[in-house]
């Protein structure tokens, strides 16, 4: 990396930094990404999964972020199936006021307008009942329905940095940033030191992007930048046979009138979220506190009674922090704004905030401001379809068409090799999962696994969609990986060792929970 002439260096392997990337090297600037840990190991692979416009942020009268929020949703839908799917949402009416059902139901009507859509959205008790039947049913006046999408938020970061090298982009995790490099007091490249050797080298470029979000303030020698309010988003995840659902449903929490959801993915029921000022620091990983369980665990009770559920039905759980700019005015954290900011100095943009979905017009915002500082790159920045390579794989083994949608969708241009490089029986699913055995040689195989954790929480969610994370599959998964990866006995069982401590102080339903 220390011999190219790199025009573009961007630190942070989120989803933020891989838009910069993917947006950046498919309009011919060499470019190198950079994360001192895995891809999508933060705020990324630990979100509510909702690819969504924000209908909070039409209520608090953001418009702006609404219809861009929309557009980009919309976008998704079309250019990734299989990776970005679309999600219903039910909102039970327990008697709400009329004067309030209507004017949610005018919020919809602008929130579909702004996505070019045309819905339906009031069902009677029992139209609703039928879409939602596990909802309570007392004092039940109807309900709304409205349309989002959904993601695997890991999965779409690595979707977007496969199609960056596709276009001559590279990639590098568990490679840090030591410092910047300065001439003249022009940010001119930075000295990088690999995590695995701790070999470090001095990297050139032209203009370097710092796209670590949440920890968008600790990189050494850049000036001063944004102040941020990290808040904590803490989910739990509970089987899907246990919380069956068609659609997802929002209700607004008892205690506080929050906003909660649940909804299912990936063959689980995922509930969250909560939006609490996370005071741990940034160094190490985020996890759900007692005080969050209960909370959320409240809120199921309450909107669910008939089924009984218990902490005993949590088989996991997972806390994210999000970078949100601090206001200054120290109110509720849901009032915060969800808009990214950049800002520049010589040698160096930065970008913070923002949200999941709208990553690929935060990307192109940043560009712009990079674009300032190359005065020989002219860019267009209109934006571009998401995924120019869309490759299906081919029906062999008369695998099921939603497979095959699968796989284009979370693998791209490497569909096709998923499928060939599975032997007998890995075109299965996972028992719990949606995930087929296949994916996990595939990641072991050619997607940069270095820690058996990269493999269970972040190519595949095996570590937050099974009892005591995946624990009782962990002898076939060694079986399949282990060969692909090249990891003598003496690695394999201390990575293991590693990655069940972790899981079980960081992702286990209770033994974590301290208050």
């Amino acid at each position: 990396m220390s011999d190219v002439d790199w025009d573009l260096l961007v630190i942070g392997g989120g989803i933020t930094g891989a838009g910069i990337l993917l947006e950046a090297s498919r309009r011919g600037l060499k470019a190198l990404l950079v994360e001192q840990r895995d891809y999508a190991w933060g705020t990324s692979s630990r979100s509510s999964k909702l690819v969504h416009g924000g209908l909070r942020y039409l209520a608090e009268g953001r418009l702006r972020l609404t219809r861009e929020s929309v557009r980009e949703r919309e976008a998704l839908l079309r250019d990734a199936p299989g990776l970005v799917e679309p999600q219903g949402f039910a909102f039970a009416d327990y008697g709400a006021s009329r004067r309030k059902r209507r004017s949610f139901l005018a919020g919809l009507a602008v929130y579909d307008f702004l996505a070019g859509r045309r819905d339906t959205h009031w069902l009677d008790a029992e139209g609703f009942a039928m879409l939602a039947p596990n909802v309570g049913h007392a004092g039940l006046r109807g309900g709304i329905r409205y349309m989002d999408a959904k993601t695997d938020d890991a999965r779409l970061v690595l979707r977007v940095l496969d199609e960056a090298r596709a276009h001559g982009a590279e990639t590098r995790n568990y490679v840090a940033v030591e410092s910047l490099l300065r001439t003249n007091g022009r940010v001119t490249g930075a000295r990088l030191r690999d995590a695995r050797s701790g070999g470090g080298i001095d990297v050139k470029a032209r203009v370097v992007v710092n796209a670590t979000g949440a920890w968008a303030g600790g990189l050494a020698g850049q000036g001063a930048g944004p102040r941020l309010r990290p808040l904590r988003g803490s989910h739990l995840v509970i089987p899907g046979w246990r919380l069956p659902l068609a659609q997802a449903v929002s209700l607004m929490h008892p205690i506080d009138g929050r906003p909660v959801f649940a909804f299912p993915w990936e063959g689980v029921t995922l509930v969250g979220t909560t939006d609490v000022d996370h005071a741990d620091g940034l160094a190490g990983e985020a996890r759900v506190t007692r005080v969050e369980f209960d909370y959320l665990m409240a809120a199921l009770r309450a909107q669910f009674p008939q089924l009984g559920l218990s902490g005993a039905d949590v088989v996991a759980t997972y806390a994210g922090v999000r970078p949100v700019l601090d206001s200054g005015r120290h109110g509720a954290p849901s009032k915060e704004t969800r808009e990214h900011l950049v800002w520049d100095e010589p040698g160096l943009v930065g970008v913070t905030g923002g949200k999941l979905t709208t990553f690929r017009a935060i990307a192109l915002d940043t560009l712009a401001h990079v674009a300032r500082q190359l005065p020989h790159w002219r860019p267009d920045l209109k934006p571009q379809p998401v995924f120019a390579h869309r490759a299906r794989p081919t029906a062999a083994h008369r695998i099921p068409a939603a497979l095959l949608q699968r796989l284009a969708g979370r693998h791209g241009r490497h569909a096709q090799d998923v499928v060939n490089a599975a032997r007998e029986g890995e075109l299965e699913s996972i028992p719990g999962t949606l995930t087929p055995w296949a994916e996990l040689r595939w990641a072991a195989r050619a997607e940069s696994v270095h820690r058996l954790e990269d493999l269970l929480l972040r190519r595949t969610r095996l570590g937050i969609q099974l009892h005591a994370g995946g624990a009782a599959h962990l002898a076939r998964i060694r079986a399949i990986c282990q060969p692909e990866l090249g990891w003598s006995d003496i690695r394999w069982d201390a990575e293991q060792r590693d990655y069940l401590a972790l899981w079980r102080s960081h992702y286990s339903p209770l033994d974590s929970h301290d208050a």
